[in-house]
């Protein structure tokens, strides 16, 4: 297979900025493509080459597989790189990259549809002897079958898209009555997201972390994993904080869990860099998931504790090089933690907060890195995912990676928008998270919104005892400025007398 000379990247954001640089670090021409709402983004500027791709709606700009291949065809690009999201995880874009001769750093199409369907990858997993969740055996589609299945697997059962991700798709039943009533919000919500409507039940497991494995497969069949990240840290099933290593997983349960990870990746005769996904239950015990198909939004902590690129990593398997190393040579070195900045306000349920972003401070120091398209006079569109930036430490330990977290999160100023800093803030300095107490219903457990609320307002109420504070002492100076200038003028006064 020839080298890559030129990538295309099928996407925006930091995920862009974050190919383009491994591509200026390997001497290949980054080709960046943008919609009309992106048009002043830094992933235009920074790119060798640049293209429009439509109007800001992503149905009409970059989830354009057309646009995209006519762009990368008139370009001369040799391969797209899809980042995550978007069409990441999209087997007909694969399949006509292929078509077009044009290579795909990602998957095969086959593997992908395998991956994302979650009942066929289960079957797989299961032939592959690969531990999964109890629950149905396949696609439920009729109610009372649902019914009866949950009553088997006992409450609570969670009803999950076969074709779901990101958190959608997505919901928690209790008993019966609140079965019917999710059952069919559940299938529609599975409809508009990802075009097909298809449900399964799995056990809701309790006091669970979600813990994965990065995967990184080539093309002559080497697998290989790069250790966990633990990302229990979650609001309705989205992350917002990540770590390498987790604080439950030794060295024994990760050669283990890793060697079932490749077993997986093998399983799908997966390409390329990939995610295996677990429930970790409080024995220990670890049950599959799903296989992620793409490239992982916190894949920079597991490069700070392994040393290795995974974007460069995932270009020389895409021209079909073979790994540079083997399993013993990977070393875990240290701990990182990852805060995910959203443009949400936190303080009122997460609500959006978009536009023009007049000035930002970006923390800066050892072990701090930042991964965002934020710069003073950007805009933050609110046609895309929420996530404006990705802030990352590095320590010898948890304890130092998670104190400068503290420091940087202090540090770190976005003005214009509100953000998700406050609730980050709040758990770095938690105690259960301190003590690795942790699991997916965190944030519910420990009331970690009412403990931020509560931080802000004894914020407000030490800045206005400060402000007080300061009024009275410069009253008081001023009285006694008064004082003394009286005081003053009256000796003045006298010695004027004695004239």
């Amino acid at each position: 297979m020839p080298k890559i000379s030129s990538i295309l990247i099928a996407n925006r954001g930091e995920i862009a900025l974050r190919v383009i640089r491994a591509c200026k670090e390997l001497g290949i021409r980054s080709i960046s493509v943008y919609s009309d709402d992106d048009s002043r983004s830094i992933h235009v500027k920074r790119a060798d080459e640049t293209y429009r791709l439509g109007p800001p709606q992503a149905s009409e700009s970059y989830l354009r597989i057309d646009k995209i291949i006519e762009i990368a065809k008139s370009s001369g690009a040799d391969a797209i790189h899809p980042g995550y999201g978007f069409l990441s995880e999209n087997e007909g874009f694969s399949d006509e990259c292929k078509k077009n001769g044009i290579i795909f750093i990602g998957p095969t199409a086959r593997t992908m549809e395998l991956a994302g369907d979650k009942m066929k990858c289960k079957e797989i997993m299961k032939k592959a002897d690969v531990p999964i969740a109890p629950g149905s055996d396949g696609v439920v589609d009729d109610i009372e079958l649902a019914a009866e299945i949950a009553k088997e697997a006992g409450y609570p059962v969670m009803l999950k898209s076969a074709f779901g991700g990101g958190g959608r798709g997505i919901r928690l039943v209790n008993n019966e009555k609140e079965l019917r009533q999710e059952f069919e919000l559940a299938s529609n919500e599975s409809q508009a997201a990802f075009g097909k409507s298809a449900l399964f039940i799995e056990k809701y497991l309790t006091n669970i972390r979600h813990i994965e494995f990065q995967l990184i497969r080539d093309s002559s069949g080497n697998g290989r994993h790069l250790f966990e990240r633990e990302c229990s840290i979650q609001r309705r099933h989205q992350k917002l904080i990540e770590m390498s290593p987790s604080p439950v997983v030794n060295k024994e349960r990760r050669e283990k869990v890793g060697e079932i990870a490749v077993r997986a990746s093998t399983a799908l005769d997966y390409l390329n860099a990939g995610t295996a996904e677990f429930l970790a239950d409080a024995e220990g015990n670890f049950y599959f998931i799903e296989i992620n198909a793409r490239l992982q939004v916190e894949h920079p902590i597991t490069e700070i504790v392994t040393g290795k690129d995974l974007v460069k990593l995932q270009i020389h398997v895409a021209q079909g090089e073979e790994l540079p190393f083997k399993q013993q040579d990977l070393e875990l070195k240290g701990s990182a933690i990852e805060c995910r900045i959203n443009s949400e306000d936190p303080f009122y349920d997460f609500a959006p907060s978009v536009g023009y972003v007049p000035n930002c401070n970006l923390p800066y120091g050892p072990g701090v890195r930042v991964d965002t398209y934020l710069y003073p006079g950007c805009n933050v569109s609110g046609y895309y995912d929420s996530l404006i930036a990705k802030l990352i430490t590095y320590g010898g330990d948890f304890n130092e990676a998670r104190i400068r977290m503290k420091n940087a999160l202090s540090e770190f100023t976005i003005e214009g928008i509100n953000t998700t800093i406050p609730i980050h803030k709040t758990i770095i300095e938690e105690s259960n998270f301190i003590n690795g107490n942790i699991s997916t219903d965190y944030i519910d457990k420990f009331n970690i919104i009412e403990k931020m609320k509560h931080k802000r307002d004894q914020e407000y109420k030490d800045k206005a005892h400060a402000a007080i504070s300061g009024i009275l002492l410069q009253s008081e100076f001023v009285k006694k400025s008064y004082l003394a200038h009286r005081i003053n003028k009256n000796q003045e006064s006298m010695d004027g007398g004695f004239f």
